[in-house]
């Protein structure tokens, strides 16, 4: 292929990455509101289009369209940064990330179902994750607000306490997979479940999948890890003082970092596109991967909807008292059964 041919495969396959990720997050919101109605005997959104399904493109239109406020005192250029920063890692994050598996061939040209396969994938996107609480921070002190800045230190100790957790709970699956790219651990879960890297011998990975869904819920600031934004205590947290697009980017930024952590849990716990039995695997392994993450997304929406938010203190205690030992201890066993294993 052409260098010219490689810019345009690699120009499209982020479009549509990006587009995919876009509309995606758009329709989250709408599902989310559904399914929360349903759970509390509501109908949820039916005014916008057939059952409600133009909504998100109608508060789309209404953040757009809104008065754009700076507060009297706020610094001005950190005010508009913030949200970008935190936008921006949510949606490069899914350079990474591999939906299925060979080449597709096009006019001439061949598509990957990934935008690229780096061999630090894993530690490509827990440096992302990391930046983007900056976005948080940033927010919160820019904005001139005691509510904003309480609420970006809430969200800065909580990121510190969980992305530990987070990161660690990887680990046992790299021991066992011995690669860092996303696609080669995808690769080696292939040919039914007993061989995802959850349930897979020496050591199934399953309390780490634990652990990394609790973590996963604390370092997206949702139910009922929403100290950062608690309505009833901060206003609205770090964003009290955003509103119009700036607030959507906010917006754009929690659920972008929803489906993230979906798709990293599909790929290094669940198999990523791989069927769950041999037999299925005429099914596209497009479907399965987003079956799996549509699964993951219907548990974050189903914990809003059904847990009490934690105190601050509970919070912070559980991270490093019951959430860290729990983890170290994950990796220890993991490595002595790979040891034992491998010899």
């Amino acid at each position: 292929m052409s260098g010219v041919g490689q810019i345009v495969v690699i120009l499209l396959t982020i479009g549509v990455v990006m587009g995919t990720v876009l509309i995606h997050v758009a329709y989250l919101t709408l599902a989310e509101r559904k399914v929360l109605s349903w759970m509390q005997d509501r109908m949820g959104p039916m005014e916008v289009g057939p059952r409600g399904l133009l909504q998100p493109i109608a508060d789309g239109i209404k953040l757009l369209l809104k008065e754009d406020i700076v507060p009297s005192g706020a610094n001005k250029i950190i005010f508009t940064l913030a949200p970008i920063l935190s936008l921006i890692p949510a949606l490069i994050g899914f350079a990474v990330i591999p939906w299925g598996d060979g080449k597709v061939e096009l006019f001439g040209l061949e598509f990957r179902p990934f935008i690229t396969d780096l061999n630090i994938g894993i530690l490509y996107l827990l440096a992302l994750s990391s930046v983007g609480a900056y976005g948080i921070l940033l927010g919160g002190w820019a904005s001139n607000s005691k509510y904003s800045l309480l609420g970006g230190l809430r969200s800065a100790a909580q990121v510190i306490s969980y992305e530990l957790a987070l990161g660690m709970s990887l680990v046992g699956v790299l021991l066992m997979a011995g690669s860092l790219s996303l696609v080669k651990i995808s690769q080696a879960q292939a040919g039914g479940f007993w061989h995802w890297y959850a349930f897979a011998l020496p050591f199934p990975q399953i309390v780490a999948l634990v652990l990394y869904t609790i973590s996963a819920v604390a370092e997206t600031n949702r139910l009922p890890f929403d100290l950062p934004e608690a309505e009833s205590e901060l206003v609205a947290g770090f964003f009290t003082e955003y509103s119009g697009m700036r607030f959507a980017f906010f917006f754009l930024a929690e659920y972008g970092n929803m489906i993230l952590v979906s798709c990293i849990a599909t790929v290094v716990f669940l198999g990523g596109w791989h069927a769950p039995f041999p037999f299925l695997d005429f099914v596209p392994g497009i479907v399965w991967f987003l079956l799996k993450v549509y699964a993951f997304l219907f548990f974050f929406i189903w914990i809003r909807g059904t847990l009490p938010r934690l105190r601050y203190d509970q919070l912070m205690t559980f991270g490093w008292k019951v959430m860290i030992p729990l983890v170290l201890a994950n990796i220890l066993i993991t490595s002595i059964a790979a040891y034992f294993w491998m010899n």
